[in-house]
């Protein structure tokens, strides 16, 4: 899900930067990326609970997910886009790989798994969902290209509008109908305006959006769990039955997706930085608007938001650990040269 967590920018220190400054920076992004999925976490548990008490929250799902990607918006800066230009094979390859990578490993593990169609079309809509912002935190952790995960995350949300209804209406159109240019609307509406928004109002205003930045992740953090909630309790049931095989596909979805980005990332020389980078930004989804968008398209198969709420809690965790994988792999210097080569 798109968790905007300790805001991190192409603007923001890379890992090398001085150690106090560095420290402090790591020790906040930590922190974030360890809370953030233990709320996540209680909001679903929450709602599993007592769902009849959180049932309503569906009728606000699209405000929440616009507040979320309002924020996003927000941490973004135009000079974020000028790697387009200065770096265009890596940022090509990263937001291709995207909307390749993740809608191919949806079909093929909607048939490995022989899943009911509902949860089928909700497997595919979180595979044709765009990036998630948590990438950005999580590539920094990792010891990646900040400044190209960022540019990658920006342009496959912003491009989302015509690639996810395309592709959910192509790849799950044989399950159940699929109206496209209403969920096109619905994009546009919770994602392109709230981010095109956001980076205006950063552009005009930046020294004080600046010094709201630090608050950002917290107001974010209560869409996020405000989403899992109402999706979660207007699906519990559907949970209690299916959770396991549910958690299973996303589980391998999210792995697979960070094991072929990493070889998509070496593609025309990528190095070992923009490798993970083009990893965790394919392996990381937009699983929040893929919810949301099942919820408001598939109302009546309430267990097409499943997919999305299991993969909201599974990649920030998935993430963290990845994370920490990669710093204790740094820890060799021959691996930590080749890194920062």
């Amino acid at each position: 899900m798109t968790s905007p967590v300790e805001p991190v920018t192409s603007s923001q220190p890379a890992p090398a930067a001085p150690r106090s400054s560095a420290s402090n920076e790591d020790r906040s992004a930590r922190r974030a990326v360890t809370v953030f999925p233990l709320l996540v976490l209680a909001s679903f548990a929450v709602a599993m609970l007592a769902p009849d008490t959180f049932k309503p929250l569906a009728q606000g799902t699209n405000i929440a997910l616009g507040v979320i990607m309002f924020g996003m918006g927000l941490t973004l800066t135009l000079p974020d886009f000028a790697l387009v230009a200065k770096r265009p094979l890596p940022v090509l390859i990263g937001v291709v790989a995207q909307y390749v990578i993740m809608p191919g490993l949806a079909v093929a593990l909607t048939w490995a798994f022989q899943l009911p169609e509902a949860v089928a079309v909700g497997v595919i809509l979180v595979g044709c969902a765009p990036g998630g912002t948590s990438s950005n935190v999580i590539s920094y952790l990792s010891r990646a290209d900040v400044a190209l995960s960022v540019t990658m995350t920006s342009i496959s949300t912003l491009i989302a509008p015509i690639m996810t209804p395309i592709l959910t209406q192509w790849l799950a159109g044989e399950y159940m109908p699929v109206d496209a240019g209403a969920m096109a609307l619905s994009i546009v509406k919770m994602v392109l305006v709230p981010v095109i928004g956001g980076l205006v109002v950063r552009s005009l205003f930046g020294s004080l959006v600046a010094k709201i930045l630090p608050v950002l992740p917290w107001v974010s953090v209560l869409g996020i769990c405000y989403v899992v909630m109402a999706v979660v309790s207007n699906s519990a049931s559907k949970i209690a039955s299916a959770g396991l095989i549910v958690l299973g596909v996303v589980v391998c979805h999210n792995l697979l997706g960070y094991l072929l980005g990493y070889f998509a990332g070496r593609l025309g020389g990528g190095k070992e930085r923009t490798a993970r980078t083009t990893s965790i930004e394919v392996g990381m989804q937009n699983s929040g608007l893929a919810a949301t968008l099942a919820a408001a398209h598939f109302a009546s198969t309430p267990e097409t938001a499943l997919p999305g709420a299991v993969f909201s809690v599974w990649h920030n965790l998935s993430g963290a650990v990845l994370a920490l994988y990669y710093r204790h792999r740094d820890k060799n210097p021959a691996t930590r040269a080749v890194v920062e080569h």
